[in-house]
């Protein structure tokens, strides 16, 4: 069985009443949906409740749930609509906070691997070239911040990424290359690249 194939019988489970499969999904996903709610709220307990909220949620929509995405890109739609609801009730600033959920090697291995920014001749640690990532998405506008966390950190694809943003694919896309593109403006004067450098 795949993993959605198993998502999805769980899910058929818990809409028959059998709250054991519900408590198996948020077992399998409570991490994933509190790394990716840390991305938005700074407290800890924040996040912890959001996440909390966020099943809570789910589970009440869940005989509502038709399996036309992945339950997981369906979750965490509700994950970042509740982390949003609880930045707009507070008025609290949106923060990348990768210290949060001991993030830095994903943000380290997903921009180094996946963009060759870990070049000889800057010889900066990658604890620099992390804290310039993330203070330079901490500064994206919401959509363009959440697009590339959803791909970068959480290995969604384009199609599952418009799904929870409820976008256009091409929306997407544009997105995401306007953040990697502004990232990638804030990593070249410590890279000393190019602005022709593609990332």
């Amino acid at each position: 069985m795949t993993e959605r194939e198993v998502d999805e019988d769980l899910v058929r489970r818990a809409q028959r009443g059998e709250p054991r499969a519900f408590d198996l999904l948020v077992l399998k996903y409570q991490r994933r949906l509190m790394r990716l709610i840390s991305r938005y709220l700074r407290d800890p307990a924040e996040v912890e409740d959001a996440a909390q909220e966020a099943f809570v949620k789910a589970y009440r929509a869940l005989p509502n749930f038709r399996g036309d995405s992945a339950f997981y890109t369906w979750l965490y739609r509700i994950g970042i609509n509740t982390a949003k609801n609880y930045i707009s009730a507070g008025s609290r600033r949106i923060v990348v906070n990768g210290d949060t959920l001991d993030d830095e090697g994903e943000w380290q291995e997903s921009f180094a691997h996946g963009s060759d920014l870990a070049t000889p001749e800057a010889e900066l640690s990658n604890k620099q070239i992390v804290a310039t990532v993330h203070a330079a998405t901490e500064a994206l506008p919401e959509e363009l911040r959440t697009a590339i966390t959803l791909r970068e950190l959480e290995g969604l694809s384009y199609e599952e990424i418009a799904r929870v943003m409820d976008c256009p694919i091409g929306t997407v896309r544009s997105r995401i290359f306007r953040a990697r593109e502004a990232i990638a403006a804030r990593l070249r004067p410590i890279l000393e690249t190019s602005e022709d450098r593609r990332w």
